[in-house]
């Protein structure tokens, strides 16, 4: 996929606050229909990276560009509105609401003529239960059922339908799959496919290698607020992608470098470091 022009690129973004440096020098791009998983455990600087993509911040240094244009994002409701859809577990629905209510929060269809417009509630309903089914989640066709009622997977599905619907070009999903059990993680994996067939730039923040291998095109390890590892479907396997996480080389390799070392060096085994 690297010869797909970059939606959303980031180009040497650093991000500070105050003396205190949390993301260095990440380059990184997504281009349509292309998933990059972007990997790292706690603490690597996955979120703040989220919120420099989403407006929440804005780098201290670097550049974010939107099709191969320069932008500043100057609040989340901007990135939104460029085409930013950013989807966190459970999708930040809202469980006592229903599923047509959820689905349009903040962009109520109505009916009616000033000042007795109302909420319409058939119409919302019904694109809400479209919009999911196209999604592949056929098991919802009432769009009066309450939220809380559905899986966290559904629940992902949703927010995921809505941000479609309302024109998302790029969809930054954090940690998906985080505290869902097997089946319900299948699901929102099929779901993130499906996303990329229509053509959307997806991120996928993930720290669980085998869901980001099910789904990427590209990978970039983060480590320490910095790309430690930047590389595409079938370059690394997964006990290669878990030791990058992990911060170092793997024992194979290592034991690798030093038989290496001893075969170009009469057998001597190599000097300790300093």
């Amino acid at each position: 996929m690297s010869d797909v022009k970059p939606v959303l690129e980031l180009r040497n973004v650093d991000k500070s606050f105050g003396p205190i440096d949390v993301l260095h020098d990440i380059s990184l791009k997504v281009g349509a229909g292309e998933v990059l998983c972007l990997l790292g455990d706690n603490g690597a600087g996955k979120s703040t990276l989220i919120k420099l993509m989403s407006g929440v911040y804005q780098p201290t240094r670097g550049d974010i560009m939107m099709d191969g244009e320069k932008i500043t994002f100057i609040s989340p409701r901007d990135a939104q509105e460029r085409g930013i859809a950013t989807v966190h577990q459970f999708g930040g629905t809202y469980p006592l609401m229903s599923i047509g209510r959820n689905f349009f929060m903040g962009a109520e269809p109505t009916k009616g003529v000033w000042p007795l417009k109302v909420f319409d509630r058939k119409t919302a309903n019904r694109i809400a239960v479209e919009e999911v089914q196209k999604m592949g989640i056929t098991r919802i066709t009432d769009g009066d059922r309450l939220v809380g009622g559905l899986s966290g997977g559904e629940r992902q599905s949703l927010a995921i339908a809505r941000a479609v619907y309302f024109g998302a070009r790029v969809l930054i999903l954090d940690e998906p799959t985080a505290a869902l059990g097997v089946k319900q993680a299948a699901h929102v994996l099929r779901i993130v496919n499906q996303a990329k067939r229509r053509g959307l730039a997806v991120i996928f923040i993930t720290h669980q290698v085998m869901h980001a291998m099910a789904v990427g095109d590209h990978f970039a390890v983060l480590i320490r607020g910095a790309v430690a590892a930047d590389f595409h479907k079938g370059e690394k396997t997964r006990e290669q992608i878990a030791d990058l996480m992990a911060g170092g080389e793997s024992m194979a390799e290592l034991e690798a470098n030093i038989e290496g070392y001893m075969e170009t060096h009469g057998g001597q085994p190599p000097p300790p470091a300093h």
